[in-house]
């Protein structure tokens, strides 16, 4: 059945409905299939984001193991800070700018070949502190149920996540059915080498452009992916502009945000953007804007596969 762990209610109608209308030969909202775009943001919208990041867990795994073997990284401050997983103290030790150019240092050097077989190898290992499953149980069952019926309906899916689109890449067939070229996010900047007589592209330590966050999603899904999508998906401020772009376009459009407030099963806070604690809090633009808004405990049967 369609959409099988959604609870009937307002926000299954919603999607429902509009695939119909949008559907429907020769109907007002008709949308011919090759503008049919959807676009999800990943953490906290595709799979579980608490209580950090998959991929920060991943980075501060990496540098645990760098710090074991180098007394003198290890006795830096805000190294000690960020093992502790404290991002607040780190910043206060350094600064923001040597933070980040500590977490960016961790797979610099690695060709790109090599950090997709780091990544999966360690999430191979990884079980979520609280709920004891790998990171393929993470995955939100309605989320996965609606990419497969928005495929169905002539749809395009594509993620735009301000995650780092190389860890996303790893995983995102097997976890999303999603082909790496249809990833957009965040991105490290890799250099052009010749070993062997093989040509490989070498991470650095130097993002590619600034975060996939707030108004970069929207340039990013006009560089990458060249048409205004008409399906919008996310969970936070970062998303709000990318929600937007869809609402404010020529076609019908469709906007779920995605409210954590299932304490139980999942978690319950606050959408904030990363990379502006200051910003609308989502729900509130979300109000204004008309947009649909899924309640994880009342409109998912499940969370979980």
């Amino acid at each position: 059945m369609s959409l099988a762990s959604w609870n009937d209610g307002p926000s299954r109608d919603a999607i429902l409905g509009y695939l119909a209308r949008i559907t429907e030969e020769g109907g007002p909202e008709h949308v011919p299939a090759a503008e049919r775009i959807a676009v999800f943001d990943n953490d906290g919208t595709l799979w579980c984001e608490k209580p950090a990041y998959i991929q920060a867990l991943f980075i501060l795994s990496r540098l645990g193991e760098q710090a074991a073997g180098d007394p003198d990284l290890a006795a830096r401050p805000v190294v000690q800070a960020l093992l502790r997983g404290d991002l607040a103290a780190a910043a206060a030790a350094g600064g923001e700018q040597e933070m980040t150019a500590v977490l960016l240092d961790t797979h610099a050097g690695l060709t790109t070949d090599e950090f997709d077989a780091a990544a999966l190898h360690w999430l191979e290992a990884f079980r979520h502190p609280r709920f004891g499953v790998p990171f393929s149980g993470l995955a939100y069952a309605p989320m996965l149920e609606l990419m497969e019926t928005l495929r169905a309906h002539g749809f395009r899916v594509f993620i735009v996540t301000g995650g780092g689109v190389d860890f996303v890449r790893a995983i995102g067939a097997r976890l999303y059915g999603i082909e790496p070229d249809d990833m957009v996010g965040s991105a490290i900047r890799a250099r052009f080498e010749r070993r062997d007589g093989r040509v490989v592209l070498v991470r650095t330590a130097a993002m590619l452009g600034s975060p996939n966050e707030g108004e970069p999603k929207v340039e990013s899904i006009h560089a990458h992916i060249g048409r205004r999508p008409i399906v919008a998906v996310g969970n936070s401020a970062g998303d709000r502009e990318m929600l937007e772009y869809a609402h404010t376009g020529d076609r019908a459009s469709l906007c779920l945000v995605l409210d954590h407030d299932d304490e139980e099963r999942e978690y319950a806070y606050g959408g904030e953007a990363v990379t502006n604690p200051d910003a609308e809090p989502i729900l509130t633009t979300a109000g204004h804007f008309g947009w649909t808004v899924v309640s994880m405990r009342r409109d998912w049967s499940r969370v979980f596969p």
